[in-house]
């Protein structure tokens, strides 16, 4: 293979966000990111939605100008469908793009991700692995050594909670921890350092005006910023009752990405607190890096 001609995209469709990504032979960089509101409008109606499709579709085949190497894979979603729903769908995504959608299992989506996060990980580490409509948590040293995964995300949350969506939120961060570890399986094992991956967590970081500091725990170039516990705890009751929502949505390019962040941010403290994490390192990692290192 010739690395240098390389140009391969990379599209991971999750509950609300579709995360594109580009590698050349050498790096990965991120094309673009775009939400479509697969599970909150499945929710609500009850079966994918046409519009949610085509938007979907199109966007695929806007990407055949840039490169013909596309693969697609599609996560939480799309393995709940019924089986008549879900061969309609693949079946006129194939028709339409002529590309296949893969529908990747929850271990295999936790595997890869964990591969692609921990690629210079030197110490036990916990991966977290953040949807809209799933969670997948790894105990990682040198390999995994424990999993915990769960059918349940931020769209669910926000379906109890959807003032956390307001400009402020009315529900304090404790109570919205409380119904989710009511619902999470978590790991037994600990470990000082929690990775965020799967989503824009570093992007959530640098735009929402928490506090942080470069990551000096490992080298990574799209690792490069953590925070302490304390620091994230602080900061996350900050994001509730302090922080802008609106004023944040109207300066980004994006605002309904922005939509369950206070979820996230529960969610993570859940895990953090679980096993026990010192620090804690938000990265816009996502499946595209494990799927390279899995190929290489």
């Amino acid at each position: 293979m010739n690395i240098e001609k390389i140009n391969k995209i990379i599209i991971e469709v999750g509950s609300t966000c579709v995360k594109i990504d580009r590698y050349n032979g050498h790096n990965i960089e991120r094309l673009d990111e775009v939400t479509i509101q697969f599970k909150k409008h499945y929710n609500e109606n009850h079966h994918l939605m046409e519009d949610d499709i085509k938007e979907l579709i199109r966007k695929i085949n806007d990407l055949k100008c840039i490169s013909k190497d596309i693969y697609v894979c599609g996560t939480s979603i799309f393995r709940t469908l019924s089986k008549e729903e879900k061969e309609k769908f693949l079946e006129k995504f194939k028709n339409e793009t002529e590309y296949d959608f893969n529908i990747i299992s929850q271990e295999e989506e936790n595997r890869l991700t964990v591969l692609g996060a921990t690629r210079f990980a030197k110490d036990k580490v916990c991966v977290f692995i953040g949807g809209g409509g799933s969670t997948e948590i790894a105990i990682y040293d040198k390999k995994i050594k424990e999993s915990a995964n769960t059918k349940i995300g931020v769209i669910d949350v926000m379906q109890k909670f959807p003032d956390l969506a307001e400009n402020y939120a009315t529900t304090d961060v404790e109570t919205v921890k409380e119904y989710i570890k009511e619902r999470l399986n978590l790991p037994k094992q600990k470990a000082d350092i929690l990775i965020l991956s799967g989503g824009g967590h570093e992007k959530f970081a640098r735009c929402s005006g928490i506090k942080y500091e470069e990551n000096t725990l490992y080298k990574d170039s799209v690792s490069p910023i953590m925070m302490d516990i304390e620091t994230r705890k602080k900061e996350t009751e900050r994001y509730y009752k302090s922080i802008s929502l609106d004023e944040i949505r109207q300066r980004v390019k994006d605002p309904d990405w922005w939509y369950a962040t206070r979820a996230m941010c529960a969610f993570t403290l859940v895990v953090a607190e679980a096993i026990d994490a010192k620090y804690i390192v938000p990265t816009n990692i996502a499946m595209a890096y494990g799927i390279i290192e899995n190929e290489k």
